[in-house]
């Protein structure tokens, strides 16, 4: 089969196949039970600062080693059954944490998560585009993310309730949460497994030079550059919020954190609104939108002195950037329709960026003395997008 005229053709997706892949998506958010665990095993373990930041930092790096890679395999063996491999990695991590409480078991169980999560995200988003035709990719793509949302919503409520309520009774305590997930990946596996999706298949299998290629491509390489600008405006929030709040309030720790829970809180809504309003707008609107959202933070952040303008930044962040990856990422898979896989690949890549971007920021703010320095980086992130926007093709 010609896989250029497959794309052409419309496509028909029963809710019973919809389903399985948003469950999916929900086993995608099962990454972001990083952070309340890291805490947690720091507590356990009594771990020095250090030794429990290696946790959270593995996720990022497994990105950069196994997204390209990952757009080969699938080339090989099929974007589904890819999927299915990530879901059996994500379920193992979960289940590994269950029989110790080792620094060496928890940093084994972060490891196969990172990397489950990284074939995940390289497969799971070619692969709706098998169900979606390419004028609702964006959409289909960023309800997906508002799905993944709840996963990562659910984590620290999941880890608190063990800790205080039933699972003490079982020994878990805050284990509870990998116990819900892993029931949870198991059925993502079968209803997966048991769901069928036609997929068009290269004419070739390619290399990691051939993928890298693409980055040759002038378009593809800003949308690479974007997701990395993406990636790093959103660790960077979450990083720098409470920071900026304690500096220039002097609010505590605990109070300056709930500056992270606005941050997701509006990122979800956008996703959530995204997800409808990109039905019946042109990308290059909505995106623009976003981005001004994003700019107009970026001056609030900067100059913001009362508690008030300061979670109206944040929180114009969040609903900014939610819908950023969707439409980089659908523009992308549009722009190189035969090479779905490599591109993909070479997108979640790019969520590397999350590592980048917190080390600049941090070097920045200390070259300057103030968390200034910090937001300083993340607009230059936000100009790039503004760019970005005006290169953004049409569907």
């Amino acid at each position: 089969m010609d896989s250029t005229q497959s794309i052409s053709m419309p496509r028909k997706t029963s809710l019973m196949q919809f389903i399985p892949v948003m469950l999916c998506f929900f086993a995608m958010g099962f990454v972001d039970l990083v952070g309340t665990a890291s805490n947690y095993v720091q507590k356990d373990l009594s771990l020095t600062d250090s030794q429990a930041n290696l946790f959270p930092s593995l996720v990022f790096f497994w990105f950069l080693i196994f997204s390209v890679p990952t757009g080969m395999l699938m080339n090989r063996i099929g974007r589904k059954n890819t999927v299915l491999i990530s879901l059996i990695v994500t379920a193992l991590s979960l289940i590994i944490p269950l029989t110790g409480n080792g620094y060496y078991t928890m940093l084994a169980a972060f490891s196969l998560l990172g990397i489950g999560n990284a074939i995940m995200q390289t497969s799971l988003n070619p692969l709706v585009t098998n169900l979606i035709g390419n004028d609702k990719l964006a959409s289909t793509l960023t309800f997906g993310q508002f799905v993944k949302a709840i996963a990562s919503f659910l984590a620290p409520i999941l880890a608190s309730w063990g800790a205080t309520t039933l699972m003490p009774t079982f020994g878990l305590h805050w284990k509870a949460m990998f116990v819900i997930f892993a029931v949870v990946s198991l059925l993502s596996i079968t209803a997966l497994a048991a769901t069928p999706i036609d997929e068009e298949r290269p004419d070739k299998a390619s290399g990691v030079g051939e993928c890298l290629k693409l980055l040759g491509t002038p378009f593809i390489l800003l949308c690479f550059l974007g997701i990395m600008c993406h990636v790093g405006i959103d660790v960077g929030t979450n990083t720098t919020a409470p920071k900026i709040l304690m500096e220039r309030l002097g609010v505590t720790l605990e109070e300056a954190s709930f500056a992270t829970g606005v941050y997701f809180i509006f990122r979800t809504i956008g996703c959530f609104l995204g997800a409808f309003l990109l039905r019946v707008m042109s990308p290059r609107i909505f995106f623009g939108i976003s981005v001004i959202l994003m700019a107009l933070a970026m001056i609030l952040l900067l100059t913001a002195q009362s508690l008030t303008l300061i979670y109206v930044g944040i929180a114009l962040v969040g609903f900014g950037n939610s819908n950023v990856f969707s439409v980089i990422f659908a523009q992308a898979l549009n722009a190189s329709p035969n090479e779905k896989n490599e591109v993909s690949g070479l997108m979640i890549m790019g969520l590397f960026g999350g590592t980048i971007f917190p080390l600049a920021m941090g070097f920045a703010a200390d070259a300057v003395g103030a968390q200034i320095g910090a937001v300083a980086v993340m607009a230059a992130g936000v100009i790039y997008l503004l760019y970005y926007t005006l290169k953004i093709k049409k569907i």
